[in-house]
């Protein structure tokens, strides 16, 4: 009898999906001239889970925002519309959006101010490449202000880039270790940025905020940044990952929703390097905030922390919060019940704590949030000098930007009206206000591209 040699023809009519192993397979069934049942069980092997379709229609989320004017309603339509899309992905089974919701890419992609709940699966696109953004609040006691605010000034570093090799704070054994264990983390490269970007603020609206306690009269610090380099290498990492799973288990999803499965030896490493950035990042905060303690040889009162680009893990459903805080006990058990939300250089930072609800999922917003980009922002100022909007913005405050240039989309007016978010969070029970951190001053990157050195004329 002929030999029949089969294609990779063959193996898709009999159901498989074009992989890397087709050539290897075709090439085994026909040197060895299987038989049509040998050949079907030797592909037992490369059987793949069935294809996981899209949710027919979106999963109900709940919405704590509502517009207030024409702006604010065109707003709140465009994160409908993407969360919309968010939640026809296969893995979702609830989500909420915040007062500070804007949209944050395509449509589809996760909203700032958004919570999607998954089960057995962590999203990476859910948490954004900024993992584990975050605020901490040290207490100074009764210590001036200013002098505060110059010790955080020598002690911080905003901008591109890390610290040189003499600059560098220490770098924890424990951290060290855990890193070089890590599947996501042991390279090289991850663990030379993680040295040199400890104790780094980046750019953007990340801060250095000092002010007081309205309850106590106490000088606070309140920074703001995430995982820097470490944290959006991972990311990018991770996205990798879930892409490779998204092609197999479910073409159809976004690719800005791919997930990586839990149960997997993948998913499970992804989760600790998810723990293990996060410790990192709270190192990044300590650093910078004992050393301006050491600096003035005083004594920190008290301190706590919370993220809010992070996923939270209760039983196995995964909450993914790109821009939301957690108030929830259970998503922060080791740490203290206070939350802080800032608001805008000008306002307070408020500290919070509440409970979890049907509507808020155990959320809270975790700031003011746009209601236009910055580039349009820019255009609605055109009709003043960049000194006339800082001098009106910032009037009565000592605030500065690292890179000596102002930023005028970090100033005040940049974010939706304080007043409005904090009345929507009264309105739909998103954390009750028990203390707030009259602000002094801040510092930011600024405008660090204007006279980078390859913008420089020769």
């Amino acid at each position: 009898m002929e030999k029949k040699n089969i294609n990779g023809y063959t193996l898709i009519e009999l159901g498989f999906r074009p992989d890397k192993w087709f050539q290897e397979a075709i090439n085994h069934i026909n040197e060895n001239g299987l038989s049509d049942e040998e050949m079907m069980i030797y592909l037992e092997q490369f059987k793949s889970d069935p294809i996981i379709e899209l949710h027919e229609k979106a999963v109900d989320f709940a919405i704590n925002i509502k517009g207030e004017n024409e702006l604010e309603e065109s707003n709140v339509a465009s994160v409908v519309k993407t969360m919309n899309e968010v939640m026809k992905t296969p893995t979702v089974i609830d989500g909420a959006i915040m007062p500070d919701a804007c949209p944050s890419g395509a449509v589809g992609t996760i909203p700032v101010g958004g919570v999607v709940v998954t089960e057995n699966a962590i999203h990476p696109g859910m948490h954004s490449a900024d993992i584990c953004c975050s605020l901490m609040l040290s207490d100074y006691g009764k210590v001036d202000p200013k002098l505060i605010l110059d010790a955080a000034h020598e002690a911080t570093h905003f901008g591109p880039g890390g610290r040189s090799r003499d600059d560098q704070y220490r770098f924890p054994k424990e951290l060290l270790i855990a890193f070089e264990e890590n599947a996501f983390l042991n390279q090289k490269f991850m663990i030379a940025d993680a040295r040199k970007h400890l104790g780094t603020q980046g750019d953007g609206n990340h801060f250095l905020f000092v002010g007081t306690s309205k309850n106590t009269g106490n000088t606070v610090v309140v920074t703001h940044h995430g995982s820097r380099a470490p944290g959006a290498k991972l990311f990018k990492s991770g996205m990798k990952v879930a892409e490779k799973f998204r092609r197999k288990l479910s073409p159809k999803t976004l690719k800005q929703n791919a997930w990586i499965p839990f149960e997997t030896n993948e998913g499970q490493e992804y989760w600790k390097a998810l723990q293990i950035i996060r410790e990192w990042t709270k190192q990044n905060h300590t650093c910078i905030h004992d050393d301006i303690a050491d600096k003035l040889s005083i004594d920190v009162k008290d301190r706590f922390w919370n993220e809010h680009n992070f996923v939270f893990k209760e039983d196995d459903k995964f909450y993914h919060a790109k821009g939301a805080t957690p108030l929830h006990k259970s998503f922060m058990p080791e740490d203290s019940d206070l939350r802080l939300i800032p608001l805008n250089m000008a306002e307070p930072i408020l500290v919070v704590k509440g409970t979890k609800s049907d509507t808020n999922l155990g959320f809270a917003p975790h700031g003011a949030g746009r209601n236009l980009s910055r580039s349009q922002h820019r255009k609605n100022k055109g009709d003043k000098t960049i000194a006339e909007i800082f001098a009106e913005e910032t009037k009565g405050l000592d605030v500065r930007f690292y890179s000596n240039e102002v930023d005028i989309t970090e100033l005040p007016s940049a974010y939706k009206d304080a007043k409005t978010v904090r009345k929507q969070m009264n309105e739909f029970g998103l954390g009750e206000i028990v203390d707030e951190i009259l602000p002094f001053g801040s510092i930011m990157a600024g405008d660090w591209q204007k006279n980078a050195p390859w913008k420089r004329k020769k």
